[in-house]
């Protein structure tokens, strides 16, 4: 209901143009985040079956070694090789892990949090425009004792809907600020 009044051209809706910017630039940063998060996680599993296989083909050449004399020394080597292999791509697997979760951590957790300070902010800023056409239209109406009375009760609202609508943009300023501390 709210929005309709902006829809229909009957209030202007309060802009900060810095501030959206960076709330879009947020949004933007998140879903490039996610899609970094759902690439890292799909080669980190795809590395884990490639560490699996390679322990799978270190045991094999231990086996054929044991089996096979006269090719024992190369079947040694491989196997030394593929259990090499093995411990650098677990090493590189755990970095791999690390780097995920603090990508979801950013992408899900903190981003996901910012943009529900955001989403408050927005519905604050609707309804601080609403209360704020409201008052201009009680203002220019005529001085009955009625919409004097509805004057007061709405510069009221309007009070306490500025002063929600001020400290959410704070709010969104300051989780946007350390947000991108935090990303650095």
């Amino acid at each position: 209901m709210l929005f309709r009044s902006e829809r229909l051209g009957k209030t202007h809706r309060t802009v900060d143009l810095e501030l959206e910017t960076q709330i879009e630039s947020l949004r933007d940063t998140q879903r490039k985040y996610s899609n970094i998060l759902r690439l890292a996680r799909a080669l980190t599993s795809h590395f884990y079956h490639v560490v699996q296989t390679q322990t799978s083909l270190g045991e094999c050449f231990s086996e054929l070694s044991n089996k096979s004399p006269e090719l024992q020394e190369e079947f040694a080597y491989n196997a030394e090789t593929q259990k090499t292999l093995t411990r650098n791509g677990e090493q590189l697997l755990a970095a791999l892990n690390f780097f995920v979760s603090s990508v979801n951590t950013l992408a899900n957790k903190t981003m996901e949090d910012s943009i529900a300070t955001v989403k408050n902010y927005e519905t604050a800023r609707v309804e601080f425009d609403a209360y704020r056409s409201d008052l201009d239209y009680y203002n220019a109406a005529p001085k009955t004792e009625i919409n004097q009375m509805k004057l007061a009760e709405t510069q009221a609202c309007f009070n306490a809907k500025k002063t929600e609508f001020e400290k959410l943009r704070s709010d969104v300023q300051i989780k946007i600020k350390f947000l991108d501390e935090n990303r650095v």
